[in-house]
């Protein structure tokens, strides 16, 4: 009879090398040939600007479950998808969607553009979602996704998965790694420009395997992930969207230029701030979310902003001029 021991070991091995040859993707966070990028990375060079919300249902089979009177997912706000990954979140709920924009359109650079963070609490228990792409606000092109995870069971509320079996899925690594996107997996697509990306949309796969409710993959898979989830907390849950290339930006468009100089930046008290050229305008300080929270007239080359009162985070300043001209600049207090 082969020892237990033994026989512990052997299926391990077992299950080792099923994983190796069945998985066709990079590996959790952690592993080597992983793509996860933590938070801090020096890569990301902006964040989500905005975030608006659609909820899905507690439990798309059943709307009359409800929680506090309601039957969507409920937990976070729409500003907790917008920001540096700080593990508040959003639930989108089953089906539900957050279309985020940005300081400036993102562009088509060398290697991954963007990354998408969730909130998953290990390596193995994934919310996952489609990730969509817009030039115009309006039309939205999908990322080509796969899922090799099996449909014949379905993965229960806190059942796991296989990282090595998804693609193009944010939601693929755990809280604080980001799971990251190349435009150019979309050259072929149409209704596209690559260098002017101006949203970002974020849509739970529902998760569940039933054909009237299920979603599916770029190669016709049903997407199987954790189903059902009757918590107020459902669905996938953004946290952030971290950007790794802008386009490259000139006064049109009225985006962030070279001719505004902010400096220190980062900084902990006073900031001096230049911009080539006078020309009378409104001087404003606005935080992520693009609240205004003090205001001067400009009508110098240079002027300072005190931002020892203020929290540790990015804001920005903005300049507005009356023909309706807007320039900013991102600033970090830290």
């Amino acid at each position: 009879m082969m020892h237990k021991a033994y026989y512990s070991f052997l299926t391990g091995l077992i299950f080792l090398f099923s994983a190796s040859a069945f998985g066709q993707y990079p590996p959790p966070a952690g592993y080597p040939g992983t793509t996860a990028m933590l938070k801090d990375s020096s890569v990301f060079v902006g964040w989500g600007t905005s975030c608006v919300v659609v909820r899905g249902f507690l439990n798309i089979s059943d709307t009359t479950i409800r929680i506090d009177g309601s039957n969507k997912a409920s937990v976070g706000v729409d500003a907790n998808g917008i920001g540096i990954c700080d593990g508040q979140v959003v639930s989108l709920g089953d089906g539900g969607y957050a279309t985020l924009t940005f300081e400036n359109a993102l562009a088509n650079g060398t290697g991954f553009d963007f990354a998408v963070f969730e909130n998953g609490f290990s390596n193995g228990f994934l919310e996952l979602a489609f990730v969509e792409v817009s030039s115009d606000g309006q039309h939205f092109v999908r990322f080509p996704s796969v899922s090799l995870t099996q449909t014949t069971t379905q993965i229960g509320p806190f059942d796991t998965l296989d990282a090595t079996k998804l693609n193009n899925l944010a939601g693929k690594y755990r809280e604080f790694f980001g799971t990251p996107f190349d435009l150019e997996d979309l050259k072929d697509s149409s209704g596209i420009d690559l260098n002017h990306v101006t949203h970002i949309r974020i849509r739970d796969v529902t998760g569940s395997i039933l054909p009237a409710y299920a979603t599916y993959d770029s190669q016709g898979h049903i997407v199987n992930d954790p189903w059902p989830t009757p918590f107020a907390s459902c669905g996938f849950d953004l946290d952030a969207v971290g950007v790794i290339h802008y386009a490259p930006q000139g006064i049109e468009g009225n985006k962030t230029t070279d001719l505004i100089n902010c400096y220190p930046n980062p900084a902990s008290g006073k900031i001096l701030i230049s911009i080539a050229g006078i020309q009378p305008a409104t001087l404003s300080l606005a935080d992520i979310s693009g609240r205004i929270l003090l205001e001067q007239h400009w009508s110098s080359k240079t002027s300072s902003i005190d931002l020892g009162s203020f929290s540790n985070g990015f804001y920005f300043i903005l300049f507005r001029y009356s023909d309706g001209t807007t320039l900013s600049k991102k600033i970090l207090k830290q």
